[in-house]
C-alpha cells in the first residue's frame, strides 16, 4: 500500500478551503456587511469587565519586585513615545513654517509621575 502524499493532502485541504470560501461569498454580503450586531454596547462592556478582572487577577500573581520592574519599563516606553511625538511635532512645525503656513501652536507639557 502506497504512503499518502502529504503534498496531495495539502492540495485537497486548500481546495476544500477555497470551495468553502466560494460558497460563503456566493451567498453575498449581508446588508450591514460583516459587522457583528451589539446590544446597546452591553457585550463590549461585559468583555471589558472580564478583561479587567483577568488583568487584576494576573496582577496579584506577579511578585511586587517584578511589578515594579514592569512599571519602570512601561514608564520608560512612555517617555520614549513622548520624545518621539515631540520630535515629530517639531518637525511638522518646521515644515509648516517653511511653507509659510500659520504660526505653530504651543503644546503643554504634561508631567509623567
Amino acid at each position: 500500500m502506497a504512503e499518502p502524499d502529504p503534498l496531495e493532502e495539502l492540495r485537497a485541504q486548500v481546495r476544500a478551503t477555497q470551495e468553502a470560501a466560494e460558497r460563503l461569498m456566493g451567498s453575498g454580503v449581508p446588508p450591514k456587511g460583516w459587522d457583528v450586531p451589539r446590544e446597546d454596547g452591553r457585550a463590549f462592556a461585559e468583555e471589558a469587565q472580564a478583561l479587567a478582572s483577568l488583568l487584576a487577577a494576573l496582577r496579584e500573581l506577579v511578585p511586587p519586585d517584578l511589578r515594579r520592574q514592569i512599571a519602570d519599563l512601561v514608564r520608560q516606553l512612555l517617555l520614549i513615545l513622548r520624545a518621539l511625538l515631540d520630535w515629530l511635532v517639531s518637525r511638522l512645525e518646521r515644515e509648516v513654517a517653511a511653507e509659510g503656513g500659520a504660526p505653530p501652536r504651543t503644546a503643554e507639557d504634561i508631567p509623567i509621575a
